[in-house]
Order: structure tokens, then C-alpha cells, then sequence
């Protein structure tokens, strides 16, 4: 299975990019990961929150193939832990889905055309992260569940 991470503005802290580069490069040793940032909405201050999350969704739905499997990362989502999280990306494996697409949206959150393509919302806690944090965030979820998989140390419980 080969995930797809979609996000939208580029991370600008040094400290997020280079923690980032190293979920990154360690998730390389368990799947393949297509790590995307898309440039933010040219012009976004001049549209409404509708409009932007149109915009957004153009830019996202590009990437999104008609076979995969699409989750929002949403604060609206299903909160799941660390281990039901890992049994999640378990079944999708065991189901055969070729990808599977997190795609965290813009600070307005998603448009209607995005929360009809999706298959799932998930959200990583019920307090609010930038959208940069929550890429890091985010990839340090997957590779602690991709430990999880393996009964590696990495989680404790």
C-alpha cells in the first residue's frame, strides 16, 4: 500500500521541517510515502472561506486518484489512538487498497465536494494545531502505528 500526504502552504519553523525530514526518511523502512505540500491559494485573503475551500479542494482533488482511499484529517473526525490507528492502516493493508490519501486541509477546514469524496475523517485530537504541526504531528502518528505493526519498542503501552 503507498500513502499520499496532501497538505496546502509550506511549512516555514525550521524545527517542524527538519522534524518532518526525519519521520520522513524513517517511514522509508516500512511503506511507501508520497509527501506533498501544494502551494498556497494565490489571492486567498480576497476570497470568502468558501471560495478558498473550493480553491483548496481543486488543488487537492488533482492529486487524488478515482481508486483511492481518501482521509480528512478533520477536527470533526473520529478520534482514534495510536493502536486503533495502526489496526486502521492494518485493514486497509489486508483489504488490498492500493493508496490511501490524508489530506490536511486549510484553516477553514474542507469543502462540500472534499467531504463527499472522502471515505473517512479522522481527527488527531480534539485541540486545534497549526497546520504546519500538524504534518509533523501527523507522520510521527504513522511511523509510531507502523511500529506498532511490527511489535517494535517504539510504542509503549
Amino acid at each position: 500500500m503507498k500513502v499520499l500526504f496532501l497538505g496546502v502552504g509550506k511549512t516555514i519553523s525550521k524545527y517542524l521541517i527538519a522534524g518532518e525530514a526525519d519521520y520522513i526518511s524513517r517511514l522509508k523502512h516500512y511503506i511507501k510515502l508520497e509527501y506533498k505540500v501544494l502551494p498556497s491559494v494565490k489571492k486567498a485573503s480576497s476570497l470568502s472561506r468558501e471560495e478558498l475551500k473550493k480553491a483548496e479542494a481543486s488543488l487537492f482533488l488533482k492529486h487524488i486518484q478515482p481508486g483511492d482511499f481518501l482521509v480528512l484529517l478533520d477536527e470533526h473526525g473520529d478520534l482514534l489512538t495510536s493502536v486503533d490507528f495502526s489496526g486502521f492502516l492494518q485493514k486497509k493493508m489486508n483489504q488490498s487498497v492500493r493508496q490511501i490519501v490524508f489530506v490536511v486541509g486549510g484553516a477553514f477546514g474542507f469543502s462540500p465536494e472534499m467531504l463527499q469524496r472522502s471515505q473517512y475523517k479522522m481527527s488527531l485530537s480534539p485541540m486545534t494545531f497549526s497546520h504546519q504541526m500538524v504534518r509533523m504531528i501527523f507522520l510521527e502518528q504513522l511511523y509510531r502505528a507502523m511500529s506498532i505493526m511490527r511489535n517494535e519498542p517504539y510504542h509503549n503501552e
